[in-house]
């Protein structure tokens, strides 16, 4: 099983801490719709035939999108792949896009999945971010979702907010809570070079949460999540029983999939590839019928190191029985020194030959993956 995510490179304004590819001109979303519905064809075979359990619309802000264009995407997307009966089709929208209507829209074109950009209730905190919404719209799309026809959505919230206090925080979280989401993401904000935060910080203008101040929030977010029934399957994922995103894991499972759009990736076990990050150029070669992408081949190393990172992350571990028999290696030969410190410390645990990260462990996730990653 498969899945395949699709970049819509488009928003209305840019949020001051992103870094994702998009553009505020949406002039070419029409033409941008036909090259991805071209580049569905172009890598029809990607794949290899595989039935496709999870489709994603991300971006940028795919609720732009008019249902037209969710439509030709779709179709296309059926005309060249098996996608099965069950799959997760997940749809991202800002607050500001949600209205009774388009929900409707979204749901009768085969959306089953909503993943909605809250990022905070706190007005102040909303216009520093320069975020499309405020705070009315943001409780209002949730309680229009509420009374839709969909009962399977992820919100996302943003902790480590050098402006926002322990008890803002706490406040997000219960506001969000009592809409009894069944999946929440929530992430560690981080400054970037590109972005608008980047270039306060270059000037002195904005510093960035201590790691101690962000530790402190997450330590709350966990037990908070846990206090009401969520599961913490991943680092920045939460879900109810049986609403895991489909399409997520399937990252960090190691499943193949297929990234559509300008700067979107793709995965199929033997190489990784990676679209151009620039609207005009993909526009140019996919009218040519090339595509504008970049391809790396993974070796044995590339694959174990792959593995280690993302298993990690979750809640099942690192198994070390995976990577003896698939990639004959031992992770204990190797490290086990590290290993043994990091037990020590409480931020790992082994049980049943799966190394898995405490709660602790879990603030520090992606050092200590590269701490124990084969070097090439």
């Amino acid at each position: 099983m498969a899945g395949i995510y699709i970049h819509i490179p488009f928003c209305k304004q840019a949020c001051f801490y992103c870094d994702f590819h998009f553009s505020t001109n949406m002039v070419i979303k029409n033409e941008m719709v036909d090259a991805i519905c071209k580049e569905i064809e172009i890598q029809k075979d990607y794949l290899k035939g595989e039935v496709v359990e999870s489709v994603y619309f991300g971006g940028g802000t795919p609720s732009l999108l008019d249902p037209n264009q969710i439509q030709k995407i779709l179709s296309t997307l059926n005309e060249f792949h098996t996608i099965s009966n069950t799959s997760e089709i997940t749809f991202e929208a800002n607050p500001d896009d949600i209205k009774p209507e388009k929900l409707k829209i979204l749901y009768d074109l085969g959306i089953n999945r909503l993943s909605v950009g809250i990022q905070s209730f706190n007005e102040e905190i909303l216009k520093w971010m320069n975020r499309a919404h405020n705070s009315a719209e943001a409780f209002q799309s949730l309680k229009w979702i509420k009374e839709s026809d969909f009962s399977n959505y992820s919100l996302d919230l943003i902790y480590g907010i050098p402006i926002a206090s322990h008890e803002i925080w706490a406040e997000d979280l219960r506001r969000l809570v009592a809409f009894e989401p069944p999946h929440i993401s929530s992430y560690c904000l981080t400054i970037e070079p590109n972005t608008v935060f980047g270039r306060w910080q270059q000037k002195g203008k904005l510093d960035e949460a201590s790691e101690d101040y962000a530790a402190e929030q997450f330590q709350y977010l966990t037990a908070y999540l846990k206090k009401h029934n969520y599961e913490h399957y991943e680092v920045s994922n939460f879900a109810k029983k049986g609403f895991r995103s489909q399409h997520n894991s399937s990252y960090w499972q190691q499943k193949a999939y297929l990234g559509l759009g300008p700067s979107a990736h793709s995965f199929n076990g033997i190489n990784r590839q990676f679209n151009i990050n620039n609207n005009a150029k993909y526009l140019r070669a996919i009218k040519l019928g090339q595509l504008p992408a970049e391809m790396d081949i993974l070796n044995n190393e590339d694959r174990i190191n792959e593995y280690i990172m993302t298993s990690l992350r979750t809640i099942e571990g690192c198994s070390l029985d995976y990577l003896s028999q698939e990639h004959d290696y031992d992770l204990m030969k190797n490290a086990k020194p590290q290993i043994q410190q990091w037990i020590g410390l409480k931020l790992c645990t082994l049980q049943n030959n799966y190394l898995k990260l405490t709660t602790k462990g879990r603030l520090l996730a992606d050092k200590l993956a590269s701490d124990l990653f084969v070097v090439n």
